[in-house]
């Protein structure tokens, strides 16, 4: 062994993926970042950093740029993504008992604009050869093919014409009915509905008095399957059905978020923030198209409308002093998702150098996290009232998920429309919702099962 870190990325030319990267989906410890069929996956691990308290964005920064430092890296693709890639998953709370982690995978499947490339990452000191990474990927999906065929063919029996050619499991996008997963059942978590909306209620009186201005109160619910989770199943659906979302799988977390919290490419720095919700099912029996109804109640409401420019307020000014210019929507946008609809706004922003450097992706999280989006505002009066009022740890729901390369690109949404998968049976949901003067408990609630929603069609069971 060597302590020397050493990764070699080699281009997928000619390879087929019938199913987009989803197809890749096949193993339930599967570290995934995808949307709209590209993005990445990483199998296998082979170090990982784990933090906990106020200074985990930064601690694990420390330990990403020493590890990267003196890395010997063979990179003929040169995209974000490509060479050196950790997937990471953070706790919302300083104050969280539950460890934030970046993992390093084995080997990390990326496909943007099309293009596809393979990497394979090491301490070992063994010559690493585009043929080796290929059968290490065959080696980590093999055994997940039910045929227990090799994922890897060489041109004669692939028969068309290229060699090594990685043939994942096709139809990995798509979707199905999916039956009621036998004997599943569902069970309130922390609080029931009663207590949670007295706990919203709590928030409305709270903001009234003008401690805040807004709070975002979680609640969650536990389902049990008999049969068992599939994580990779869950993840293939919910790639499937959310493609305008963000599906991600890191060690036991899963879901789709639509939210991102920065995505860093070079100096440019974007960001999707959401606040304002309407739940698709309001609009059947009303007059006209649905989405002259969303955008009628969405844009249309004075209070939709007060949340969703806090939640832009809070990560602009954030923002602001790693940027030298920046840009956002002067009007939201209606993101439409097969459960809801979001009121949504894009934020751009060419980073500036602080203290003699751009700011690397976790530096960016450690000054914008958590937003009045997940959390409140001002942040510290919400977040007390947060850990009053939920009777929660969150985890790692509404923290940081996502990726970061060794140049400082990455990736990083909010981890909401998820579940934790606690054992072989069991997984905790989750969701959250925006609570402002005028906020009503029972609205409120069945947003949450909006909420759920996405979860709970992966999982076969219905609410």
């Amino acid at each position: 062994m060597t302590s020397t870190f050493r990764t070699l990325t080699v281009p997928l030319d000619g390879q087929k993926f019938p199913g987009g990267l989803p197809s890749f989906l096949v193993r339930d410890d599967v570290l995934c970042w995808t949307r709209r069929e590209a993005g990445l996956v990483g199998f296998g691990e082979i170090t990982r950093f784990t933090a906990t308290g106020p200074e985990r964005f930064l601690e694990a920064d420390i330990w990403w740029r020493h590890l990267v430092l003196e890395a010997d890296i063979t990179d003929s693709v040169e995209l974000p993504g490509t060479g050196p890639v950790a997937f990471g998953s953070f706790a919302f709370s300083k104050t969280s008992a539950h460890e934030s982690r970046l993992i390093v995978p084995e080997v990390v499947v990326g496909v943007r604009d099309g293009q596809a490339w393979l990497t394979q990452l090491t301490f070992d000191d063994g010559p690493l050869t585009e043929q080796g990474a290929l059968a290490a990927l065959d080696r980590l999906l093999g055994s997940s093919s039910p045929s227990g065929e090799s994922t890897m063919a060489a041109a004669d029996s692939a028969g068309d014409g290229t060699s090594g050619a990685v043939r994942p499991r096709s139809g990995g996008a798509v979707v199905r009915p999916l039956p009621l997963a036998a004997g599943a059942t569902l069970h309130t978590g922390s609080l029931s509905e009663e207590d949670w909306m007295a706990a919203v209620e709590a928030g409305v009186a709270e903001i009234r008095t003008g401690a805040l201005e807004k709070l975002v109160l979680a609640r969650d619910v536990v389902a049990t399957v008999p049969s068992g989770v599939n994580a990779a199943q869950v993840l293939r659906e919910l790639a499937g059905r959310y493609r305008e979302c963000w599906t991600y799988g890191v060690d036991g977390l899963v879901g789709a978020t639509p939210e991102m919290l920065i995505q860093v490419e070079g100096r440019t720095a974007q960001a999707r923030v959401l606040a304002g919700t309407l739940d698709r099912r309001d609009a059947h029996g009303e007059d006209g198209l649905p989405m002259d109804y969303a955008t009628r109640v969405l844009a249309g409401s004075e209070k939709q409308r007060h949340e969703h420019e806090i939640a832009i307020q809070s990560l602009t000014s954030q923002l602001a002093p790693f940027s030298e210019a920046m840009n956002a929507h002067d009007e939201p946008f209606i993101l439409e998702l097969p459960n809801v609809w979001h009121l949504a706004s894009d934020v751009k922003a060419e980073l500036t150098e602080v203290e003699g450097h751009v700011p690397t992706c976790l530096a960016l999280i450690n000054a914008l996290h958590p937003t009045a989006a997940v959390c409140g505002t001002p942040t510290q009066v919400a977040g007390a009232l947060i850990r009053k009022l939920e009777h929660l740890d969150r985890g790692p729901y509404a923290g940081p998920v996502g990726w970061l390369d060794a140049a400082g690109n990455g990736e990083w949404g909010i981890a909401l429309r998820g579940a934790v998968i606690e054992s072989r049976d069991t997984v905790r949901l989750y969701a959250g919702c925006g609570i402002v003067d005028g906020s009503q408990a029972e609205a409120e609630l069945a947003e949450t099962w909006a909420k759920f929603r996405p979860m709970l069609e992966s999982l076969g069971i219905s609410n």
